[in-house]
């Protein structure tokens, strides 16, 4: 039985330029305000949940007034692990950004993608969650999980499964412990890897792959405009954003799943920035923007601050590597 409960990452489908620095005034005063400025940086493209978490948070602190302005750079690489390198190998000229990240960070370690980890930055918070969830284009003739499960189960090689990043990522992981749960082989998924999710969802629209492997809320604008279906959720219950998206539990598959997604700040970053930074982020949650935001990509509210954000991600490192092997991603 696999249970993935509580690895607490959603995006809403936004366009932008990658590596563009796109900037978000806010109220010309507020006397709330705590800090004049944020820089976030995103380390993949448009439309995925990394860049609709960072766009997100930055709406919300913008328009409540904490933050003065907020921009936005998208840089796409290495699965992430461009911009992880930059903000390391630039950190005392970084001390205004905050680099958004989630489970791949801890997936991507384990497994040598790159050679960095989040103890090699400064932990400022875990934010919210996002479910995962499959889709596949509005007129696909597979209805239901069921549907799927049973086509995979006849030939593997026919399901063409897309995700958002690498092979070993957490869309392929996510996929691969779906059919694990309907009982299948669940190392013999066709995985077919893209640059973020907005690409994976074009990639739907013209027919390259079957299914798609992603964030709940990078599907939600996409499922509104008549374009995807959902065809499971990895909830334990449907979703508010998408209330006619199914569950994969109400189908009868036990296969529950929350991804975080949080703020990293540059190596060596002095304490009262840091402090800055948390306490804005805490803020931040008492605010009707916030909700606003949160309420309209499906996101959970999953706050991990400093220290707390570190023991979090030891947790689920250790959680997530006993998984990997499991499933034949790693080898013990």
């Amino acid at each position: 039985m696999l249970k993935f409960r509580h690895l607490k990452i959603g995006a809403s489908f936004v366009a932008a330029a990658s590596l563009s620095t796109i900037a978000l005034a806010g109220p010309a005063f507020s006397a709330d305000k705590k800090l004049d400025a944020i820089h976030f940086l995103i380390p993949g493209g448009a439309g995925g949940g990394w860049d609709g978490t960072a766009r997100g948070t930055g709406e919300a602190l913008t328009k409540s007034g904490l933050v003065g302005t907020a921009s936005f750079e998208n840089m796409s690489g290495g699965g992430g692990g461009k911009a992880i390198g930059f903000l390391i190998e630039n950190a005392k000229s970084n001390h205004g950004t905050l680099m958004v990240n989630s489970t791949p960070i801890v997936i991507r370690s384990l497994i040598g993608r790159f050679p960095h980890n989040f103890r090699d930055l400064t932990m400022i918070a875990g934010t919210i969650g996002d479910y995962a969830a499959l889709i596949v284009p509005s007129n696909s003739p597979i209805k239901s999980f069921k549907d799927l499960a049973a086509k995979y189960k006849k030939d593997p090689k026919s399901v063409s499964m897309g995700g958002g990043s690498v092979p070993g990522s957490m869309d392929h992981l996510v996929a691969a412990m779906i059919f694990k749960s309907a009982g299948a082989d669940p190392t013999k998924v066709k995985y077919i890897p893209y640059d973020t999710g907005g690409k994976l969802n074009a990639a739907l629209l013209a027919g390259e792959v079957s299914v798609g492997s992603t964030g709940f809320s990078e599907a939600v604008a996409l499922v509104k405009a008549g374009k995807m279906r959902v065809i499971g959720v990895t909830s334990a219950k449907r979703v508010d954003a998408l209330p006619d998206a199914p569950t994969f539990k109400e189908q009868g598959y036990d296969a529950q799943f929350v991804n975080w997604r949080g703020f990293f700040a540059a190596p060596g970053l002095p304490a009262d920035k840091a402090k800055a930074y948390r306490d804005v982020i805490a803020a931040m949650y008492k605010t009707k923007e916030w909700e606003a935001v949160r309420k309209r990509n499906g996101w959970v509210n999953i706050h991990n601050s400093g220290g707390d954000f570190t023991k979090f991600l030891e947790k689920q490192e250790t959680t997530i590597k006993a998984l990997m092997i499991e499933l034949g991603f790693l080898k013990k």
